[in-house]
Protein backbone atom coordinates (compact mmCIF):
# COMPACT_ATOMS: atom_id res chain seq x y z
CA UNK A 1 0.00 0.00 0.00
CA UNK A 2 3.01 2.07 1.19
CA UNK A 3 4.52 1.71 -2.03
CA UNK A 4 1.86 2.26 -4.44
CA UNK A 5 1.16 5.95 -2.40
CA UNK A 6 4.77 6.55 -3.31
CA UNK A 7 4.48 5.55 -6.99
CA UNK A 8 1.54 7.82 -7.04
CA UNK A 9 3.94 10.32 -8.92
CA UNK A 10 5.44 8.29 -11.10
CA UNK A 11 3.70 9.72 -14.66
CA UNK A 12 4.36 12.95 -13.68
CA UNK A 13 8.20 12.28 -12.79
CA UNK A 14 8.39 10.34 -16.10
CA UNK A 15 6.86 13.31 -18.07
CA UNK A 16 8.64 16.00 -16.50
CA UNK A 17 12.02 14.12 -16.86
CA UNK A 18 10.94 13.39 -20.85
CA UNK A 19 9.99 17.07 -21.24
CA UNK A 20 13.08 18.20 -19.71
CA UNK A 21 15.43 15.28 -21.05
CA UNK A 22 14.07 16.49 -24.83
CA UNK A 23 14.38 20.40 -23.96
CA UNK A 24 18.14 19.29 -22.89
CA UNK A 25 18.61 18.18 -26.69
CA UNK A 26 16.83 21.08 -28.18
CA UNK A 27 19.47 23.02 -26.32
CA UNK A 28 22.51 21.60 -27.34
CA UNK A 29 21.62 21.15 -30.42
CA UNK A 30 20.38 25.27 -30.41
CA UNK A 31 23.81 26.29 -28.67
CA UNK A 32 26.14 23.65 -30.68
CA UNK A 33 24.77 25.58 -33.89
CA UNK A 34 25.00 28.75 -32.34
CA UNK A 35 29.32 28.81 -32.02
CA UNK A 36 31.42 28.73 -34.74
CA UNK A 37 33.21 25.16 -33.78
CA UNK A 38 32.38 21.34 -33.58
CA UNK A 39 32.05 21.27 -29.56
CA UNK A 40 31.61 17.68 -29.65
CA UNK A 41 33.99 16.98 -32.16
CA UNK A 42 36.58 19.00 -29.83
CA UNK A 43 35.70 17.48 -27.15
CA UNK A 44 36.01 13.93 -28.55
CA UNK A 45 39.96 15.35 -29.41
CA UNK A 46 40.63 16.34 -25.74
CA UNK A 47 40.12 19.78 -25.55
CA UNK A 48 39.16 20.97 -22.16
CA UNK A 49 38.39 24.61 -22.91
CA UNK A 50 34.90 23.34 -25.49
CA UNK A 51 34.21 20.52 -23.00
CA UNK A 52 34.66 23.41 -19.94
CA UNK A 53 32.55 26.11 -22.30
CA UNK A 54 29.71 23.38 -23.13
CA UNK A 55 29.53 21.65 -19.83
CA UNK A 56 29.18 24.94 -18.44
CA UNK A 57 26.37 26.22 -20.64
CA UNK A 58 24.66 22.97 -20.23
CA UNK A 59 24.68 23.96 -16.38
CA UNK A 60 23.84 27.45 -17.22
CA UNK A 61 20.59 25.81 -19.12
CA UNK A 62 19.69 23.16 -16.41
CA UNK A 63 19.57 25.84 -13.43
CA UNK A 64 16.66 27.91 -14.81
CA UNK A 65 14.95 24.49 -15.86
CA UNK A 66 15.07 22.94 -12.76
CA UNK A 67 13.09 25.67 -11.48
CA UNK A 68 10.74 26.02 -14.15
CA UNK A 69 9.76 22.35 -13.44
CA UNK A 70 9.34 23.06 -9.69
CA UNK A 71 7.59 26.16 -10.59
CA UNK A 72 5.36 26.32 -13.39
CA UNK A 73 1.62 24.26 -13.34
CA UNK A 74 1.97 22.06 -15.73
CA UNK A 75 4.11 20.87 -18.75
CA UNK A 76 3.42 23.18 -21.28
CA UNK A 77 4.28 26.20 -18.75
CA UNK A 78 7.00 24.58 -18.01
CA UNK A 79 8.40 23.46 -21.99
CA UNK A 80 7.52 27.35 -22.39
CA UNK A 81 9.88 28.80 -19.82
CA UNK A 82 12.26 26.08 -20.35
CA UNK A 83 12.21 27.64 -23.96
CA UNK A 84 13.10 30.81 -22.57
CA UNK A 85 15.68 29.54 -20.50
CA UNK A 86 16.94 28.28 -23.98
CA UNK A 87 16.78 31.84 -25.37
CA UNK A 88 18.37 33.33 -22.63
CA UNK A 89 21.44 31.07 -22.69
CA UNK A 90 21.75 31.44 -26.45
CA UNK A 91 21.67 35.65 -25.48
CA UNK A 92 24.33 35.04 -22.45
CA UNK A 93 26.75 33.55 -25.65
CA UNK A 94 26.20 36.17 -28.10
CA UNK A 95 27.25 38.29 -24.73
CA UNK A 96 30.53 36.63 -24.42
CA UNK A 97 30.99 36.69 -28.05
CA UNK A 98 31.14 39.98 -28.20
CA UNK A 99 33.00 40.96 -25.29
CA UNK A 100 35.82 38.59 -26.40
CA UNK A 101 36.34 38.74 -30.15
CA UNK A 102 37.79 35.64 -31.70
CA UNK A 103 35.50 33.82 -28.52
CA UNK A 104 34.54 30.61 -31.01
CA UNK A 105 38.24 30.40 -32.48
CA UNK A 106 39.97 30.89 -28.97
CA UNK A 107 38.04 27.87 -27.37
CA UNK A 108 38.62 25.52 -30.82
CA UNK A 109 42.38 26.39 -30.02
CA UNK A 110 41.74 25.71 -26.71
CA UNK A 111 42.11 28.47 -24.69
CA UNK A 112 40.72 27.84 -21.31
CA UNK A 113 40.41 31.63 -20.01
CA UNK A 114 38.30 32.11 -23.10
CA UNK A 115 36.22 28.92 -21.94
CA UNK A 116 36.04 30.15 -18.49
CA UNK A 117 35.00 33.28 -19.66
CA UNK A 118 32.34 31.85 -21.28
CA UNK A 119 31.41 29.14 -18.46
CA UNK A 120 30.63 31.97 -16.27
CA UNK A 121 28.45 34.19 -17.92
CA UNK A 122 26.43 31.22 -18.86
CA UNK A 123 26.53 30.10 -14.79
CA UNK A 124 26.06 33.49 -14.11
CA UNK A 125 22.60 34.01 -17.42
CA UNK A 126 21.52 30.52 -15.65
CA UNK A 127 21.39 31.30 -12.39
CA UNK A 128 19.47 34.87 -12.92
CA UNK A 129 17.12 33.32 -14.80
CA UNK A 130 16.49 30.50 -12.09
CA UNK A 131 15.97 32.88 -9.74
CA UNK A 132 13.41 35.16 -11.90
CA UNK A 133 11.68 32.34 -12.51
CA UNK A 134 10.66 31.69 -9.00
CA UNK A 135 8.69 34.69 -8.55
Amino acid sequence: MILLQSLAGLGAFASYVAVASGLCVLYLFAYTRATGHDEFALIARGNVASALALGASLLGFVAPLASAILHTVGLLDCAIWGFIALLTQLIAYGVARLTRPGLSAAIAAGDVAAAIWLASLSLAAGAISAASMSM
